[in-house]
């Protein structure tokens, strides 16, 4: 081979890591073709998601005229099963199975309760709207079906994420992982971006039968996703099959884990952060049109735009941990980044300024990206070998309950201030404003929450 011939090579190798943010996470024995198939998990978590709080919640109010009270009901089942993510992980911990696996066995059984779930959604909904056919089924079957609908595919949909996240900290090395947690949630944000466009453009001219195919292809999908990821992932054990021993008690595990490593201060930061950055998720796009009078195709952008500064921060945050910085320091750099950017959005309003208010947008979902990576990646590192998914199912928990709990605060607090404070100089601003600030207020709590992790890191250093 002559010598331009080597150049070229080398050039061509080296255009992997440059041009694809994560590459560089991939070493000998965790290549990245092998990376990039197991984080399919999180592509079939982002479908649901997706279909959980976006298509499904459109469909149901507009063309299946179902109250927009009970859709709300409805949404909401999923954040039930979020608590027991710690349990969840923490059985994949102790699992023992006859093949010699931990984590492969939930996220089987979280594949089947997701796509259950999935498969008998759509049936549930036409029988709760009345639609069609169904208009002469009992209401009770329908209310009935689409709780269990609901209720199935958030319970699999948790248990996926929460072992797949263990499963990737067993694989992956320490100096790799907050690399690793970064190509996990940016296949996520890809995962839900792409369904949302394919499940939008499947569903314009809509029917029933349409929702249908598109409700149970979405299942289909999320069997072959999830096969796909786990195919020859986890190493077999023989020493796992051996059921004499006796399983520890979660009881104990979790006292152990609580007390070490300022474990309760960080689930506490991880909580009222997520809280900060949470409750203006369904009051973005209500705000520029009803404030700033923007177009609806407009509002819909903030969504891309929310999306695209958390991918910016995810790719920043696990450049910046993979060469050693303190995780506790890259999530507080996140809230940093959000009280500012909450500022620019207030501050639109008053000066009638989409570009600032699209600017405080993307630092919104950048400093969320920062935070949440910082605290996954803390997790992880600090997690004993022996409870990853004991840990990251304590965060995951936290996490999901308090986005879920903010999403819904947000929208009752900015409706009790606007109506309490109907004639102010502020307009229809005040009760969005109102949340605004308070997010600001959460943000700097988790502030002086992360400190003494900060100091704690720096004094050991």
């Amino acid at each position: 081979m002559n010598p331009l011939s080597k150049t070229l090579i080398r050039r061509l190798a080296g255009l992997g890591p440059r041009f694809l943010p994560f590459a560089d996470a991939a070493t000998p024995d965790l290549p990245l073709s092998r990376l990039l198939r197991l984080s399919l998990f999180q592509v079939s978590v982002g479908m649901a998601l997706v279909l959980l709080v976006g298509t499904l919640n459109r469909v149901m109010i507009v063309e299946l005229g179902v109250p927009a009270s009970l859709v709300a009901v409805m949404i909401s089942l999923p954040l039930l099963a979020a608590p027991f993510r710690a349990i969840i992980g923490f059985r994949s911990d102790i699992h023992k199975s006859a093949l010699g696996w931990r984590r492969v066995p939930f996220i089987w059984n979280g594949t089947l309760a997701q796509f259950g779930g999935l498969a008998i959604m759509p049936f549930a909904i036409l029988v709760l709207a009345g639609a069609g056919q169904a208009a002469h089924a009992p209401k009770i079957i329908g209310y009935v079906g689409a709780s269990l609908a609901f209720l199935l595919t958030g319970a699999g949909l948790h248990t996926i994420q929460t072992v797949g996240l263990a499963l990737a900290t067993d694989l992956a090395p320490a100096e790799s992982r907050p690399k690793v947690v970064g190509l996990m949630y940016v296949m996520l944000a890809l995962g839900m971006i792409t369904t949302a466009l394919i499940f939008g453009a499947l569903l314009a001219d809509f029917t029933n039968g349409r929702l249908v195919q598109v409700i149970q292809g979405a299942a289909v999908a999320t069997l072959i996703l999830n096969v796909t990821a786990v195919w020859k992932q986890e190493i077999r054990h023989a020493r796992r099959a051996d059921a004499d021993a006796e399983p520890p008690d979660f009881g104990r595990s979790w006292a152990s884990f609580i007390h070490g490593g300022h474990a309760m201060r960080r689930l506490i930061a991880v909580g009222v952060g997520t809280m900060g950055f949470s409750m203006e998720d369904v009051l973005l796009e209500p705000y520029g049109g009803q404030v700033l009078h923007l177009t609806v195709g407009a509002t819909t952008k903030l969504t891309a735009t929310l999306a695209i500064g958390a991918v910016l921060g995810f790719g920043l945050a696990s450049r910046i941990l993979s060469r050693g910085a303190d995780p506790f320091r890259m999530a507080s750099t996140g809230a940093l980044v959000g009280i500012p950017a909450f500022m620019a959005v207030v501050l639109a309003a008053p000066l009638n300024s989409p570009v600032l208010f699209g600017v405080g947008t993307l630092l919104i979902g950048f400093g969320g990206g920062l935070f949440s990576h910082g605290t996954l990646t803390a997790t992880m590192n600090m997690a004993p070998r022996d409870q990853a998914g004991l840990a990251l199912g304590a965060w995951g928990a936290v996490q999901a309950t308090a986005a879920g709990a903010a999403i819904a605060l947000g929208g009752i607090l900015r409706d009790v201030v606007a109506g309490a404070l109907r004639d102010n100089v502020l307009g229809p601003a005040v009760g969005y404003d109102f949340v605004y600030g308070l997010e600001v207020v959460l943000l700097l709590i988790t502030l002086g929450a992360m400190f003494p992790l900060i100091r704690r890191v720096a004094a050991r250093a």
